[in-house]
């Protein structure tokens, strides 16, 4: 498919798989705002820095024990280094499972961060999302090339937007030109900045976040270029419920979490908790002052993120989510073809760089291409990535969302 683009938002950069990725993705995410040189961990990081250093030299110990993954260790030690207060990898490939950790997942009592503790993976949901509407299709129950209108009458207007010139496809390779509601500054403030924590507990309808992005005008007109935008997955989410009759997760848990097993995810719906095991999530709030306070926002509605981003997982069943997919184990051929058939992500992205529906590709200066997606909320930056045949990945977390080098991980694990 050959589209125009257009440039992508640039702020924090470093903290996708590599700054094009952040351009085109996670920055859109945003609910975060730009990175922030972090020389130092804060006064708590430092206290717990005894702490710190046995968690890396144990993770290190282990690298050696199950084949060697010193260089990605190295760099979630340097995650934690630039104010990280934890990281957290999990590794499988021909060796087995090596899991990697760094910091503590809470800063109060010290405690460090485990395997199996879960976390909130933002726009990870989005594959979810993605997944579940390309079974529909197959079962011939909508169309990608099916307009948003014929789902959602009216619902797409305004500003500019039309529905009708809108389809499913543009929804979820992100070509339809919607604004991103994230973007609105008003609702930024109450969900990232100094609102938070008065805003931390309130809940919000997809029609109130639509309506949000229907209040400022498209960036173009629909396959007329690229643009990462929340409200495409918040109106597929809408979609889901339309077709089905019930929720965006619960068409989720039916359909991908129990076939596979996967008891550590879940779509949490209004519920403001982490489920156990877990550890604390932490934010500046939108401050670029390193020394600025920071927040525990563990706690949050994960409404304001919707199909757009709201699940919870652990790195373990986020790889075998992803490895089911790639292997061809929830979609037939065709809808997995149409999944992976990508879309450049801009203007000044370098070359190798691509989206398709709801799921990330990306060429790595070594030659090795790796496919999954990355995801960026308060208190927590987390990714996936793996080869094409599912034989080697890495899912991880850091749980902070003004500091760390999710591309730096990325690189070190699948080029040394």
């Amino acid at each position: 498919m050959a589209i125009r683009t257009k440039p992508a938002h640039r702020g924090g950069a470093r903290r996708a798989w590599t700054g094009a990725l952040a351009a085109a993705a996670l920055v859109s995410t945003a609910l975060t705002g730009p990175a922030v040189a972090s020389p130092a961990a804060s006064d708590a990081s430092a206290a717990s820095a005894a702490s710190v250093a046995s968690v890396a030299s144990a993770a290190s110990a282990a690298s050696a024990a199950s084949g060697g993954h010193h260089a990605t260790q190295r760099q979630l030690d340097a995650a934690v280094r630039d104010g990280v207060p934890g990281t957290l990898a999990r590794v499988t490939d021909h060796d087995g499972v090596w899991n990697g950790a760094a910091g503590v997942a809470d800063r109060t009592t010290g405690r460090e961060r485990l395997p199996r503790d879960r976390y909130r993976v933002a726009s990870l949901t989005k594959t979810f999302v993605a997944t579940v509407l390309l079974q529909l299709e197959a079962e011939g129950r909508l169309g990608l090339d099916d307009t948003v209108e014929s789902w959602l009458p009216g619902v797409v207007r305004g500003n500019g937007h039309d529905g009708r010139t809108v389809t499913v496809r543009q929804l979820l390779n992100h070509t339809s030109g919607i604004f991103n509601y994230n973007s609105d500054p008003e609702f930024r403030r109450k969900v990232a900045g100094d609102g938070f924590p008065t805003h931390r507990y309130d809940t919000w309808q997809p029609e109130q976040l639509t309506a949000l992005a229907m209040s400022h005008p498209p960036y173009f007109a629909p396959g007329a270029g690229f643009h990462y935008s929340n409200t495409n997955y918040i109106l597929a989410g809408m979609i889901v419920e339309r077709v089905t009759g019930r929720p965006y997760g619960t068409e989720i848990e039916r359909r991908i979490l129990s076939p596979l097993e996967l008891r550590a995810t879940s779509a949490p719906g209004t519920d403001v908790r982490m489920p156990r095991p877990s550890g604390r999530a932490y934010s500046k709030l939108l401050s670029q002052d390193p020394a600025a306070e920071i927040h525990d926002v563990t706690e949050l509605n994960p409404t304001l993120a919707g199909a757009s981003g709201s699940m919870i997982s652990d790195s373990a069943d986020l790889q075998r989510f992803y490895r089911a997919l790639l292997r061809g184990e929830l979609l037939p051929a065709e809808q997995l073809g149409a999944m992976m058939d990508t879309v450049d992500l801009g203007a000044g992205v370098p070359a190798g760089y691509g989206y398709g529906l709801g799921l990330l590709r990306q060429e790595l200066p070594c030659g090795v291409e790796i496919w999954g997606h990355s995801g960026d909320t308060r208190g927590s930056l987390s990714a996936v990535a793996m080869t094409r045949d599912g034989s080697h990945s890495i899912a991880f977390n850091f749980n902070a969302d003004w500091t760390g080098d999710t591309g730096k991980v990325v690189e070190a694990e699948f080029c040394g």
